[in-house]
């Protein structure tokens, strides 16, 4: 296929379906061109069979050109007239050139196709991709959209113009014009925001030059802070956030400001400050400028107090080291300001302090000066200058006793980076792998989105108290230290995993996030979302992207369905909150992320990247929107996206159901219909179709092969629509959301027999593996279903033989990788399983998941073991860090779980000679949770042998409380209550309280869920103790509830009653009461279908 630059102008390209004697593999176009115009410049092709020829005597008919395909059965695209207003409204936008818009301001058209169901044609012998859609109760298709953006034109029957809807509201909002207004109900939350209420500031902020005295007990911080008032506004009294700061001094060019008293507002004609209940420093107008746009200074001394910070945010102590950490609404812990996304500054540092308690400073921007302070030689200073504007959030220092590995790292301008990654001293040796991580991220944001860093330094610092996992600073990302250290003795392969992906992360942040920032915090998912698939394409890079993708979904579905399903389901861009720290969420990263692929599935890898890169020319070094972003893949590919929004504004999972599919022999066509519907959810009755984009393959039932090579994206727009596929030469399994195209539930009643097929023939990593799930949920589920009537049943059917086989078939398969093994091997995760109950009978579940592994080791236990030896490395042979390697260890260690699940006396002595054996943490891990189970003498010894070789080391620790809180022991919960007496452990570090409590509340079903209560008694304890402290760990721990109606009423009833008890608490936390009253107003949740 040849890709062609059509310029449209007031028509679109019309192309003939059929000459009348022309050869079967080409077809004939008209091109409309309009020079004039270079902002149109699209491929916008028409068949419209029946209405023209090469003899139309149209006065707009430019030239006639030849189109050649590759083969007779090209894919293709049908257009109709009701696609001309999306195509003008595409034009219209593009006409807009680089102008800057307002948000909500596009000037697209809102192209809303008509209901009904529709058919879409398309051949089978394409080799690339191609994006159909099918809209309207007529036959039609749209553009095919594909990875080179090619267009191809097969025989197509003709179809009739359809109903266009009518445009949307002028400003494009589709949130306004489509979905019901929020009732003042919904609105009643006292100190709730609201999306809709936003206003750009009176005031924007030039400069801030911020001086720190730093000590760990009493820091002094002195801000100057040139300002301006924007044009246009009136005077107005400025406002500035500021939480538990101590000031000391006020000035407003140059001259002494009086505190007048202390309220929320000052009153007309007063001059000087007010300092309000919230916190925030109220400076009256009076004192202000009164011409806008008039720059002026102001200084401010404050005192905060580090040590006695307990809640990780502002400036703080960990260990011996000072650190910050400022997203979302940290920096006003810090100093006082205008502690918004919105308002972006140039800063310039300086830190000074004790250099023997903190040699190393660190903060944003490029070092420009250090040296001892003058008269004081046991005090050192730094200077430090970010030449980029930020937001407050981004700010960053770090002061301690650290050390560094350091390197260097040439952009592809030539420009020479110093790279330093630092931790405490101890903990140098496991940075190798992060400085690898930073060096191969930068190079990969450099040939996939062109963008090279922009600092002459980048510093990579960790810090083990640490309520995120990491933080994007500009020019100094701040993590936990269980996301940068990594060495083979204490990390396993996931976690060498997850720091390359971290590190990735918040490197690529730099430009989605701090070069294009947010406009407020509900737009959050334009960065988090955003950065969140460019690390997933990043990983699918570097490591087998099949593999890499089953994990995402695997844990997509597993979380944030879950979400979708429980009363704090919020669209990915939420309408409101109370504490934004609670909406740092599944939904706005995960769900976020594949809304985002769902661009990149439509537009092909290239038109992405054509958007990225007009998004970033557009809004580089200003704050955005999600619509800003929307806007620049739509004009950036001439199309029209606007149905898009509906994935920004509703909440909750699709539901796509296959309604028929059927091959039609004389016809050599295969049809596929499909329905979608999403469930209400609190506070959002009503939903609309959304944009569905449906990659599929055809796999032959004789010839075993995948007849699309290798797959077709439907583009679904409807309730309803039906897809016709031609050319295909022979009876056909389809394979159906390959890669997981959309973040959608998949019900599709297929028989076990077409599951076993897929999984032996299905050439798509993803739908092998939802092959698996699919044989294997009936299974658990039928068993829990017999153990819930009756809890004493001891014998049960065998596994049936279609499962076992399926498995067998795809463990001896020397074609399929050893990691991709281990994910077909596993069964669907509780959360999965458990979204089919209501109410969910947690001992039945977890006797019936327990006894399928068991049943399912003995049928395949001689083809288990041999494997396992075979995968097991010879003595003196050294375990590497290679992907090869670790998929090797993954499956041997999938498979000792597997053998495990007997728990008899063979299975605990493989174990435990696991674990004495293993030659790196990986293994030694995988051993230590087969023995956690086992109530036996090795049992006991490997835990002691454990702990005592962790010689303190805090991950490795983390690892020994997090598989005792995963056992399944009698007494569990009294177990973990013990061990909140350890000496090891502290409410105070968050790695710890996740490692035990909130890991055993959240993954230990069975026995966090155990029918006295003493469980959900346990977590309120806890969550009710650290929100005293730390109201971010808090509210996490707090929507480990959010399902408790999921359950029978007993239990129900008992959770209830901690909920209760929590909100009594009279100096709860905005962040935990938020969740336990969105926990306690949700009603009861249907079960849901898995996917088949």
């Amino acid at each position: 296929m040849r890709l062609f630059a059509i310029h449209l102008g007031f028509l679109a390209a019309h192309v003939l379906h059929e000459v009348s004697g022309g050869p079967k593999n080409s077809c004939l176009g008209y091109i409309v061109r309009d020079d004039s115009n270079p902002y149109l410049d699209a491929a916008a092709p028409f068949l419209l069979p029946s209405l023209l020829s090469p003899s139309s005597p149209h006065a707009w008919r430019r030239g006639l050109v030849e189109v050649p395909t590759p083969s007779l059965n090209a894919t293709g695209a049908l257009f109709s007239f009701s696609l001309l207003p999306r195509i003008q409204a595409a034009a219209a936008a593009s006409s807009l050139g680089e102008e800057k818009r307002e948000e909500e301001e596009e000037l697209r058209d809102g192209y809303l196709p008509s209901a009904g169901e529709s058919e879409q044609h398309a051949d089978a012998d394409d080799p690339s991709p191609h994006a159909l859609r099918g809209d309207g109760e007529h036959q039609r298709a749209s553009i095919s959209r594909t990875e080179a953006e090619s267009h191809a034109f097969p025989n197509q029957d003709t179809t009739e113009p359809t109903e266009t809807a009518k445009p949307r509201d002028s400003d494009g909002d589709t949130t306004r014009s489509e979905l019901p207004a929020m009732t003042p109900k919904q609105r009643g939350r006292p100190g709730e925001k609201f999306r809709d209420e936003y206003k750009p500031s009176d005031y924007t902020v030039d400069s801030v030059d911020l001086r720190f005295l730093l000590e760990e007990t009493n820091t002094k911080v002195s801000a100057t802070i040139v300002m301006q008032r924007v044009a246009g506004t009136p005077p107005t009294d400025l406002v500035l956030n500021g939480d538990d700061l101590d000031l000391a001094s006020l000035m407003v060019n140059g001259k002494q400001v009086k505190h007048i008293g202390d309220s929320n507002a000052v009153a007309e004609g007063e001059a000087g400050y007010r300092l309000g209940s919230d916190g925030s420093l109220i400076i009256s107008k009076a004192v202000l400028p009164q011409k806008a746009g008039e720059p002026f200074t102001l200084q401010t001394e404050v005192s905060i107090h580090p040590k006695s910070n307990l809640k990780l945010k502002g400036l703080y102590v960990s260990g011996s080291a000072l650190v910050t950490q400022c997203e979302a609404e940290g920096f006003r812990r810090i100093t006082y300001f205008l502690d918004r996304p919105d308002v972006l500054a140039k800063y310039k540092v300086r830190l000074e302090a004790n250099k023997a308690k903190y040699p190393v400073l660190l903060s944003n921007g490029n070092k420009t000066e250090e040296g001892l302070v003058h008269g004081s030689p046991d005090r050192h200073f730094a200077v430090f200058t970010d030449p980029h504007p930020k937001p407050s959030y981004l700010f960053a220092i770090l002061a301690g006793e650290f050390a560094a590995i350091r390197d260097k790292f040439t952009t592809k301008s030539g420009n020479e980076v110093a790279l330093a990654v630092y931790s405490e001293p101890a903990q140098l040796h496991k940075l190798e792998w992060a400085m690898h991580s930073v060096k191969v991220s930068m190079k990969w944001e450099e040939e996939h989105f062109g963008r090279e860093y922009d600092l002459d330094i980048f510093n990579v610092a960790c810090v083990s108290d640490f309520n995120a996992g990491a933080m994007e600073n500009k020019g100094l990302n701040i993590f936990n230290c269980t996301l940068l250290l990594a060495d083979m003795q204490t990390s396993t392969d996931d976690d060498f995993e997850r720091v390359l992906a971290v590190v990735g992360h918040e490197y690529f942040h730099n430009w989605t996030g701090n070069r294009v920032t947010v406009r407020d915090w509900f737009q959050l998912t334009l960065k988090e979302g955003l950065t969140v698939f460019r690390e997933q394409l990043f990983m699918g890079t570097v490591m087998s992207a099949g593999v890499q993708r089953i994990k995402e979904v695997a844990d997509l579905i597993s979380r944030q369905f879950a979400e979708d399903d429980g009363p704090m389901a919020h669209p990915i861009r939420p309408e409101s909150y109370m504490a934004m720290d609670n909406f740092y969420t599944a939904t706005v990263y995960d769900k976020g992320a594949e809304v985002v692929r769902i661009y990149h599935t439509l537009l092909g890898a290239s038109g992405f990247r054509k958007g990225m890169d007009m998004y970033f020319e557009r809004h580089d070094n200003t704050a955005a929107t999600c619509d800003d972003f929307r806007a620049a893949m739509a004009d950036a590919n001439r199309i029209n996206l606007d149905q898009m929004d509906r994935w920004y504004s509703q909440a909750g999972t699709p539901r796509l159901e296959v309604l028929r599919s059927e091959y039609k022999e004389d016809a050599h066509t295969f049809e596929i219909s499909f329905r979608q519907h999403t469930p209400p959810t609190p506070g959002q009755e009503t939903k609309l179709p959304q944009v569905i984009p449906i990659k599929i393959g055809l796999i032959g039932k004789d010839s075993h092969r995948d007849l699309l090579q290798p797959s077709m994206v439907l583009e679904m727009t409807e309730e309803e629509q039906t897809f016709r596929v031609r050319g295909v030469d022979e009876d056909c399994v389809p394979s159906i959301l390959r890669g997981f195209s959309a973040p959608v539930r998949l019900i599709n009643r297929r028989t076990a027999e077409e599951n076993a097929f897929l999984l032996a023939y299905d050439t798509d990593p993803v739908t092998k593996w939802f092959s698996s799930r699919a044989l294997a949920a009936p299974i658990v589920i039928s068993r829990c279903e017999k153990i819930a009537a009756d809890k004493n049943v001891q014998h049960f059917a065998g596994l049936p033989d279609e499962y076992v086989e399926a498995l067998r078939t795809a463990l001896t398969d020397q074609a399929t990788d050893s990691a991709l093994k281990a994910l077909i091997l596993q069964l669907p995760d509780w959360n999965v399983l458990a979204a089919e109950m209501r109410p969910i009978d947690p001992e039945a579940l977890h006797k019936a998941i327990r006894t399928v592994k068991a049943d399912l080791a003995t049928a395949l236990k001689s083809e288990m073991l041999e494997l396992y030896r075979q995968l097991t490395l010879p003595a003196g042979q050294e375990e590497k860090v290679t992907e090869g390697e670790a998929g090797r260890r993954k499956l041997r260690n999938a498979l000792l779980h597997f053998l495990s699940a007997a728990r008899d006396e063979e299975a605990v002595e493989r174990a435990f000679m696991h674990f004495t054996e293993a030659k790196c943490m990986t293994d030694k891990y995988a051993g230590l949770i087969a023995l956690s189970n086992m109530p036996t003498e090795q049992r006991e010894h490997a835990f002691s042998h454990f702990y005592d070789d962790a010689a303190g080391d805090p991950l490795v620790v983390d690892k020994w409380f997090k598989a005792q809180a995963l056992s399944d022991l009698p007494d569990q919960v009294e177990r973990v209550a013990a061990l909140l007496q350890h000496p090891a452990f502290s409410l105070k570090n968050p790695n710890r309280l996740r490692s035990l409590v909130f890991v055993f509340a959240a993954s230990n079903h069975v026995h966090f869920h155990r029918d006295d209560g003493k469980g959900y008694e346990l977590l309120a304890d806890v969550v009710l103790q650290v929100d005293r402290i730390n109201p971010v760990a808090a509210s996490r721990g707090a929507k480990i509830f959010l399902t408790w109606r999921h359950y029978d009423e007993q239990r129900q009833h008992k959770i209830e009653q901690q909920l209760r008890r929590i909100l009594a608490e009279p100096s709860l936390s905005k962040n935990v009461k938020e969740v336990v009253v969105l926990a306690l107003d949700s009603p009861s949740s249907p079960s849901v279908q898995l996917e088949s």
